[in-house]
């Protein structure tokens, strides 16, 4: 018998009971939320419903997370460690395993009912490529770039779960040698690897950087995709817009905080020192690795542990205006990239905004994504006793525009 229980998974599977990932499917007429273990879905609302779980109700006829999610810290606790032990212990096998759904015949949806979402850029090796792409010659970083995370706000309802097509998006666009601008389907179609975390209880006001864990329920992959060109002629002096607005991809699973705990790493120092209220008594971020594959030929692989601006300074510089948080607010990390070009989270920089072309494992090279184009960004980070904890994966292929 594996660590994994009466399941007998594999000690090394990356969704036995250390992780335990939310999601929303859905399987004929029915529509409900549930909690991953190996390639199984254990449906919530029946295992409330029978009386093995108790979530005060959050459970039950729910199409998403977010009434769970809004329950809290204790309730999460509470669940997490109830499920822990009906998926560990052979004595509950009789009641649980009928619950359980294979996930090749379940339709995954949207995990959560997004609110709001905003978008950071909390990389400095990302901010240092494209300061030095743009402004050649010039300071990398903006003066404000060390004294806060900067970010936008984007569109909640533009996006969508993994697996979802990504139609080429239309706007204006503008190269340096054309007198002006013109209208038709991105060129320079790019992605964006990042880390998205998600708000569970909301707020009144600020959240302060200590109570972090008190708001955040987990987190998930995302693809922020990007029309570069688009976005260049746009984004002066108000920044991101049409360029980053028509989709948001993220994966179906929601990892939540708790199975993050062995891969919680010390932030890197920040100099100049930071404003009171993004000082944290515990200043850390996560260890984890990305993979981002390009028609299936892996393209790099990003280090979210080296991200300057933590997730919990994020969530305070968020809301330090008198900003509130809602229950599925959506944050995300901005771009991940590590200081070596198989490292970097976006094409402008792995083939240096087209200079340095990407040969693909069918003998193609690419600067941009070209239509019918696939890209897969995986994640996994360190778990107890050397595990790993499983992010799934969020993917989506571009189409022709209409």
């Amino acid at each position: 018998m594996s660590a994994a229980g009466w399941l007998e998974l594999a000690d090394d599977d990356p969704f036995g009971v250390h992780n335990l990932p939310y999601c929303a499917f859905g399987q004929d007429r029915f529509r409900g939320t549930g909690v991953r273990i190996g390639d199984r879905i254990l449906n919530l609302a029946a295992a409330e419903e029978r009386g093995l779980v108790d979530a005060g109700g959050a459970l039950l006829g729910q199409g998403t997370l977010n009434r769970f999610m809004s329950a809290g810290r204790p309730a999460w606790a509470r669940v997490r460690e109830r499920l822990t032990e009906l998926l560990s212990a052979g004595r509950h096998r009789d009641v649980v395993e009928p619950l359980l759904l294979p996930i090749a015949r379940v339709r995954l949806g949207l995990p959560f009912e997004v609110a709001d979402y905003v978008d950071f850029y909390s990389s400095q090796e990302h901010a240092t490529n494209l300061g030095r792409l743009f402004r050649p010659g010039g300071e990398p970083l903006l003066p404000n770039w060390k004294h806060l995370p900067v970010g936008y706000h984007g569109r909640a309802g533009t996006v969508v779960v993994s697996g979802t097509d990504i139609p080429r998006p239309h706007g204006q666009r503008k190269a340096p040698d054309e007198a002006g601008p013109a209208f038709g389907p991105s060129q320079r179609l790019d992605v964006e690897a990042e880390v998205g975390f998600v708000v569970g209880v909301p707020s009144e006001g600020p959240v302060a950087v200590d109570d972090f864990r008190a708001h955040v329920f987990g987190a998930v992959l995302v693809n922020d995709w990007s029309a570069r060109d688009l976005q260049a002629w746009e984004y002066q002096p108000l920044g991101p817009f049409l360029g980053k607005s028509f989709r948001t991809s993220i994966s179906p699973w929601v990892v939540p905080l708790d199975a993050l705990d062995a891969a919680r790493v010390a932030g890197p120092a920040q100099e100049p020192e930071v404003l009171p209220y993004l000082r944290a008594a515990e200043h850390h971020g996560y260890d984890i690795d990305l993979e981002v594959r390009w028609n299936g030929t892996p393209v790099s692989r990003p280090p979210f542990a080296g991200l300057y601006w933590t997730p919990a300074q994020q969530l305070a510089h968020m809301t330090v205006n008198g900003a509130w948080v809602r229950t599925g607010d959506l944050y995300a990390s901005g771009t991940v990239s590590g200081p070596a070009p198989d490292q970097t989270g976006s094409f402008i920089e792995r083939t240096w905004n087209g200079a340095r072309p990407v040969r693909l494992d069918d003998g193609t090279t690419r600067t941009f994504l070209l239509d019918g184009d696939t890209v897969t960004i995986t994640g996994t980070a360190p778990g107890p006793g050397g595990a790993r904890i499983g992010f799934g994966e969020v993917t989506g292929t571009i189409t022709k525009p209409e």
